[in-house]
C-alpha cells in the first residue's frame, strides 16, 4: 500500500516542497513539487511567522496543484543556525542475553538521559555512531547478538525551543501540522552521499543562499555538524558594493560571469546604483577578484571548521559540496588547494522517482534528502524530535502505522467513554469487534450478577408477605 508524504524545506532563500509516494518497497516517486521564494527568514531562522507561513503556503500550493492531492502534516528541515551538539552515552543489561529493539531502545534513552541538555532546548536528533557489546567495540547493528551488556555513544542534536516552536507556528499557519523535524544538513547528507563515503567518512557540506551547513559522516553515522553564516548572497553583497550595481544586477553578474578560472579583460556595461538610467563600464577582472576574495575566505572558513571537528583523520572520502553555492565555476579546484588536497567532490541529490528536471540541482539537495529520509534512507537507529526510536528495518510498517494512530486516536477516547450509547451502533470489522467484547463483559459482570442475586431475596420475602395477611 502506497503512502503520500509531504516534505518541505525551508532554506535561507528560498521554501521547496515536495509530494512523493512511498511504496511498500520504501521506493520514492515524487508526484509533485512547489517552490517560493523565502520572507520571513534571517540565515536559515525564522524572523516573521505572517511572512514565512506566507512563502510556505505559496510553496505548498504550488505542489498540491501538480500532485492533485491534500496531505495534513509534514516533515520540516530546521536550519543549524541555532543547534548545539553533544555527545553522551548509555549502558543497560541485557537480562534475556538477547539484544532486542527493546534493549536498542532501552539503551538509546539511557544516553539522552545522562545528556546535559539545558532546559531551552529540544533534542532534534539522537544519533548512535559506536554500539558496544560486551567488551567488543564499533558493532555495525546489535540487533539479535547475545550478551549480557549493550552500550551506546551518541551525538545528539539539539535545538532552541523556540527556534523550534516558531518553525511549527509557521507551518501550521500555512495549514499543515509538522509531524518531524530533520536538521538541513543531515538531509543534505541523505541525499548526496554513497555507500562508499558513509564508510570511509565524509564532511557533507551544503553552501545555500545566505548560510552553509556542515555534517561529518563517519561510519554510518553523524559524529559533528557545524553552521557557517556564509553564502552566495555575500558574493551578490560584494559584487553590489564594488561594482556600485544594483542587487539584481550584481546577482545577474555572478550567474553569467561567475568563474574562479582566470579572467578575461572584457569590459561589460553596468547600470549605477541609485541612478539606473546611466551605466558605466566595469572589467571582468575585477568581477573575478570579487568573486575569488569570498568564495576562498568562504572555503578558509570550512576547512576551519572540519579542523575544529577532530575528525579530518576519520574523512577516507574527503568533502562533497553541494547546494546553490556549487554552481561557481572552478569551485571544485580551488576548494582542492585550500582544503589540503583532499578528494572534493561537487553532488547533485542522487535520483528519486519521478524526480522533476529542476530539482536535479545541487540547491534542492536538502528537500530530496527529506523524501529519501521519509522512505527509510537514514542512520540504522536514531530517536527523532518525538522522542521515538527510528530502525530502518521496522520504518515502513511504523510509519504506515504512524498515520492512521494520529487519525483514529482521537475515535477511540470517545467510544471507551460513551460506551452505553455505543451498544445501539453496528461494530466495524476487527478492530472494534475486539473492542466490544470487552464492553459486553463489563456490562455483563455488573448488570447481570446483580439483577440474578436480587430478585431471589424480594421474591422471597414477597412470598413471607403475602403468606402472613
Amino acid at each position: 500500500m502506497k503512502r503520500t508524504v509531504l516534505a518541505i524545506d525551508i532554506g535561507s532563500t528560498k521554501v521547496c516542497a515536495l509530494i512523493a509516494e512511498i511504496d511498500d518497497d520504501n521506493v520514492a516517486q515524487i508526484i509533485g513539487a512547489g517552490i517560493s521564494k523565502a520572507q520571513g527568514l534571517r540565515k536559515g531562522s525564522i524572523t516573521n511567522i505572517e511572512l514565512a507561513s506566507k512563502s510556505i503556503k505559496s510553496a505548498l500550493n504550488d505542489a498540491k496543484r501538480v500532485a492533485g492531492t491534500e496531505l495534513r502534516s509534514a516533515v520540516v528541515t530546521i536550519s543549524g543556525a541555532y543547534t548545539k551538539s553533544l555527545n553522551s552515552s548509555g549502558i543497560v543489561n541485557i537480562p534475556n542475553k538477547e539484544i532486542t529493539l527493546n534493549e536498542i531502545q532501552r539503551v538509546m534513552h539511557t544516553s539522552l538521559y545522562n545528556a546535559n541538555i539545558p532546559n531551552e532546548f529540544e533534542v532534534l536528533h539522537a544519533l548512535p555512531y559506536n554500539f558496544k557489546v560486551d567488551d567488543q567495540d564499533f558493532i555495525e547493528d546489535p540487533l539479535g547478538m547475545n550478551a549480557s551488556r549493550l552500550e551506546v555513544e551518541t551525538h545528539i542534536i539539539t535545538t532552541q525551543k523556540s527556534n523550534l516552536n516558531n518553525l511549527r507556528k509557521a507551518v501550521k499557519a500555512a495549514g499543515v501540522d509538522v509531524e518531524s523535524v530533520v536538521l538541513s544538513g543531515y538531509a543534505s547528507a541523505i541525499a548526496v552521499l554513497n555507500n562508499d563515503e558513509k564508510e570511509l567518512g565524509a564532511a557533507v557540506v551544503d553552501m545555500g543562499g545566505n548560510t552553509s551547513n556542515i555534517v561529518i559522516h563517519s561510519g554510518h553515522a553523524i559524529r559533528y555538524n557545524d553552521f557557517l553564516g556564509v553564502g552566495s548572497n555575500h558574493i551578490t553583497n560584494d559584487l553590489s558594493m564594488a561594482l556600485h550595481t544594483p542587487l539584481h544586477t550584481a546577482d545577474n553578474v555572478k550567474i553569467s560571469y561567475g568563474s574562479l578560472y582566470a579572467p578575461s579583460n572584457d569590459l561589460i556595461e553596468l547600470p549605477v546604483i541609485g541612478d539606473e538610467t546611466s551605466t558605466h563600464e566595469v572589467s571582468l577582472e575585477v568581477v573575478h577578484n570579487v568573486i575569488y576574495a569570498r568564495v576562498e575566505e568562504t572555503l578558509m572558513i570550512i576547512a576551519q571548521s572540519i579542523e575544529k571537528s577532530g575528525l579530518k583523520d576519520h574523512m577516507g572520502a574527503g568533502v562533497v559540496l553541494t547546494g546553490g553555492f556549487t554552481k561557481i565555476e572552478g569551485l571544485r579546484e580551488l576548494a582542492v588547494a585550500i582544503l589540503d588536497n583532499m578528494p572534493v567532490r561537487l553532488a547533485k541529490p542522487t535520483d528519486v522517482g519521478g524526480l522533476f528536471d529542476t530539482l536535479r540541482d545541487p540547491s534542492y539537495s536538502g528537500a530530496v534528502g527529506l523524501i529519501k529520509y521519509m522512505a527509510g534512507n537514514y542512520t540504522p537507529y536514531e530517536i527523532d524530535v518525538n522522542r521515538r526510536m527510528r530502525h530502518a528495518g521496522e520504518e515502513p510498517q511504523a510509519s504506515q502505522a504512524h498515520y492512521p494512530i494520529h487519525e483514529e486516536a482521537p475515535r477511540f477516547e470517545p467510544s471507551v467513554s460513551s460506551i452505553p450509547p455505543a451498544a445501539a451502533s453496528t461494530p466495524p470489522p476487527l478492530k472494534e469487534e475486539k473492542k466490544a467484547e470487552p464492553q459486553k463483559m463489563v456490562n455483563i459482570g455488573s448488570n447481570k450478577p446483580a439483577q440474578t442475586d436480587q430478585p431471589n431475596p424480594i421474591s422471597k420475602f414477597w412470598n413471607w408477605a403475602t403468606q402472613l395477611f
